[in-house]
């Protein structure tokens, strides 16, 4: 494990492995190196690239200095595109997919961007978020009533009761405890993008590259709306359904997707996936 200091100080921690050109994989709620895909992600494409998997802040052993705010977790993001060399590929999965976009939005360096599923809920095709939903999160991680927020984040994102009940008994519940009072910074992040309304013209207007945007082929109609809206307004990106995969998405199904579009000269993809929905 080694860490990189952000703008503000925060100690980001990260892993580094494999050879060739680096990508850094931004995860989305209640992820990080101890639990999430991104560990063996990274040992997929580690055979062609130079991984970086890391703590988002607040995670992990990476630090959290108070008060919150996107801007900082987009910094920690350009220091390890700095200590990267100063340009690099990104991964981004869920609320991750908003900050690899808001570091390219600034001129991070980004040379190419993966984007899976980010919950973008644009339209009428499932109910937005609730207005009040941010805050009552805010309320239970500052009652230290984590377990609380945990449900109600699951139960948002559409985890059946008895899934969850479930999991109170097994071995990740811990780990998911451990971060709940990182949720607010994912519904923050998220802000404005879940409401059932186009996304902002202008949010993203300078990204300018290369994209690829991925969406689970077994999920339902409103992810595919979500990642086909934000392909839309991108200048350079294409759409693919990765058939037969959902949020929770497989790494070896992911890896040669990956690996294909960022190898590519012209970000073209070969593999059998579907174009639309």
């Amino acid at each position: 494990m080694s860490t990189v200091r952000s703008t503000d100080g925060t100690a980001v921690a990260f892993e580094r492995s494999g050879e060739g050109p680096p990508i850094i994989l931004v995860d989305g709620a209640l992820c990080y190196r101890e639990s999430g895909g991104s560990r063996k992600l990274a040992a997929l494409l580690a055979p062609h690239f130079t991984v970086y998997a890391y703590d988002r802040r607040g995670r992990g052993e990476s630090g959290d200095t108070a008060p919150y705010a996107v801007d900082r977790e987009v910094e920690d993001l350009q220091a390890l595109i700095e200590e990267a060399g100063g340009s690099a590929y990104l991964y981004g999965i869920s609320s991750g997919v908003v900050l690899a976009l808001e570091a390219a939005n600034r001129g991070a360096g980004v040379e190419k961007l993966v984007a899976y599923e980010p919950p973008f809920i644009v339209d009428d095709s499932r109910p937005p978020v609730p207005s009040d939903y941010a805050p009552k999160l805010e309320e239970l991680v500052a009652a230290d009533r984590r377990g609380d927020a945990v449900r109600l984040f699951l139960r948002q994102v559409g985890v059946p009761g008895i899934a969850i009940a479930l999991m109170r008994f097994m071995p990740a519940w811990s780990k998911l405890r451990g971060i709940a009072h990182t949720l607010p910074y994912d519904f923050t992040i998220l802000d404005g993008t879940q409401a059932g309304e186009p996304l902002p013209p202008e949010r993203w207007s300078a990204v300018t590259a290369p994209t690829l945007v991925l969406v689970g082929g077994k999920n339902p109609p409103w992810w595919h709306h979500g990642t086909q809206a934000l392909a839309d307004m991108l200048p350079n990106a294409r759409h693919r359904v990765l058939e037969g995969q959902t949020h929770m998405v497989k790494p070896k199904a992911l890896a040669p997707v990956v690996e294909e579009f960022l190898t590519s000269d012209d970000g073209a993809l070969a593999s059998p996936i579907a174009d639309t929905y």
